[in-house]
């Protein structure tokens, strides 16, 4: 074991220690991280409009400051583009975070000197952590990859800009940039097709050891190195190949496609990162242990029940008062200068010792068409249900309401599903599919059994229409997603138009 790898080691074992002595005082962090920031938010243009002053206590802090989304940020954020100081946090943000938005286009979330050692910290954090807890101490001595966006930056109102992924690039530690691939080059192309075949010539002859990046754009990277180096499996090219990390998605529907091309099961972590802030990791060695919640990490979490996330006044949490199982949509206010922020995930708590959390959708992507509101969560582990019975492998779905369909057939539920391989029985996984929808949602069971809609319908895409949908809406690569489900068809009628898929059948 060379010195690298030893002090690797020691680094490893005493973060795992420190994550664990943390999680143990969570409800203290919060109080602390509270109070700090209500302190320094005294000091800004919003924490005079919203009277810090009078803020003591979460309570206080509830009744002042109204839950916003970014269209009620916008005005803060262009004073700061305007050049303003002490507008949201003390001073100017270092950057800004670029996303997309669905309603406000592009977004800019600010990432300030308190809150960029958060992002990368806990990132460490997580990192080293999964080396001592998978004893992965050779894990440094090859190549990693994390498919990120483009380190290239912007400026908007003289702020450095661009995408969370391509800022981290920059804070990458020295000792680490002669492991990191590709090289900052092809990093830098925008063109997502062009850059992951660079990104596959590039490191097919490395030795590889950590993949990071969505499962969806992963799968495009595992395909083009088969296909450059004509190995069977991705094992077989990078022998020692340790840990997939990965976020921004569920994992489950795509496992059964992303094993198929690595030639068997690695090591995963699944992370929780944001532009707004790095929320939770797996800290267990199991995939399905759940994520450990930062709560001394810079921000301050509130929980708002999901059936009250479009009311006036919803009730407003603390972690203290949260319930095991339930849906919460996720507020955070942080050393960003976010206040009350609705980051438009929602989670649910599997555990309060610690306080771990699973991500069960987004506030905006469900179905209720019908009032029967179904959640990303019950699509996820019906598809599984019905991949578990009848085994097929998952590209990628989405889920659609059919409101008028043809004449005398009544309304139903529309999944697109593009598949590496169909089961071998469609039939029978659409009603198994349809099944477990009724096992979990009372409304959805109601409208079938009272006939107000038909059994959902499979339609079996082509391969790659995912791809080119994203690609002619100009999101393809990066961080983009294909969300779950709407609760409209403008997905659904998008992939129709691109070529004629088939129902209920390979």
């Amino acid at each position: 074991m060379g010195v690298k790898t030893k002090i690797i080691s020691l680094v490893a074992r005493l973060t795992k220690r420190q994550i664990a002595h943390e999680s143990r005082r969570a409800l203290q962090h919060q109080a602390e991280t509270f109070q700090t920031l209500i302190r320094k938010g005294k000091e800004t243009c919003f924490g005079r409009d919203h009277h810090f002053e009078d803020i003591t206590s979460p309570k206080d802090f509830a009744k002042l400051v109204p839950i916003r989304d970014y269209e009620d940020l916008k005005p803060y954020i262009e004073q700061i583009i305007a050049g303003e100081d002490d507008v949201l946090w003390p001073g100017k943000p270092i950057y800004f975070a670029k996303t997309s938005g669905t309603t406000s286009g592009v977004k800019y979330i600010p990432i300030t000197r308190d809150s960029i050692h958060n992002h990368i910290g806990i990132a460490r954090k997580a990192l080293f952590n999964m080396v001592s807890t998978l004893k992965l101490n050779n894990l440094f001595d090859g190549k990693f990859i994390f498919l990120s966006g483009s380190p290239v930056l912007d400026e908007k109102g003289e702020v450095p800009t661009g995408r969370l992924s391509g800022i981290v690039n920059h804070w990458i530690p020295s000792w680490l940039r002669s492991n990191q691939m590709p090289g900052y080059e092809t990093n830098c192309i925008e063109d997502w097709e062009i850059k992951v075949d660079k990104i596959a010539r590039e490191t097919q002859h490395e030795d590889m050891r950590i993949i990071s990046g969505i499962p969806p754009w992963v799968q495009m990277y595992y395909q083009r190195l088969l296909d450059l180096s004509g190995k069977p499996d991705i094992k077989s090219l990078f022998p020692n190949l340790q840990l997939f990390v990965y976020g921004g998605v569920q994992f489950e529907p795509y496992r059964s496609q992303l094993e198929k091309l690595t030639g068997g099961v690695i090591h995963s972590m699944e992370t929780y990162p944001a532009s707004e802030g790095f929320i939770a990791f797996q800290d267990q060695k199991e995939p399905d242990s759940g994520l450990l919640l930062q709560c001394h990490a810079g921000i301050f979490y509130e929980f708002i029940p999901t059936d009250e996330i479009h009311e006036e006044e919803p009730t407003r949490l603390t972690l203290d008062e949260i319930e095991i199982g339930k849906d919460y949509a996720l507020i955070m206010s942080t050393n960003a200068g976010l206040w009350a922020y609705s980051i438009g995930d929602t989670i649910e708590f599997i555990s309060k010792d610690p306080y771990r959390i699973n991500v069960t959708g987004r506030v905006k992507h469900f179905i209720s068409a019908f009032g029967e509101h179904v959640i990303a969560k019950e699509v996820e582990e019906a598809l599984k249900i019905a991949v578990t019975q009848h085994p097929c492998l998952i590209t990628e779905f989405t889920v659609a309401p059919q409101v008028n369909p043809g004449p005398s057939e009544k309304p139903y539920h529309e999944w697109w599903i593009e598949f590496g391989e169909p089961p071998q029985n469609p039939e029978g996984f659409a009603t198994t599919l349809n099944q477990a929808m009724i096992d979990q949602n009372v409304y959805y069971q109601d409208l079938i059994d009272g006939k107000i809609l038909q059994p959902l319908i499979v339609r079996y895409l082509p391969p790659d229409s995912f791809k080119r949908y994203m690609l002619s809406i100009g999101k393809l690569g990066g961080q983009n997603k294909v969300p779950r489900l709407s609760n409209d068809r403008v997905i659904a009628d998008a992939l129709g138009n691109l070529e004629k898929p088939t129902r209920n059948e390979s």
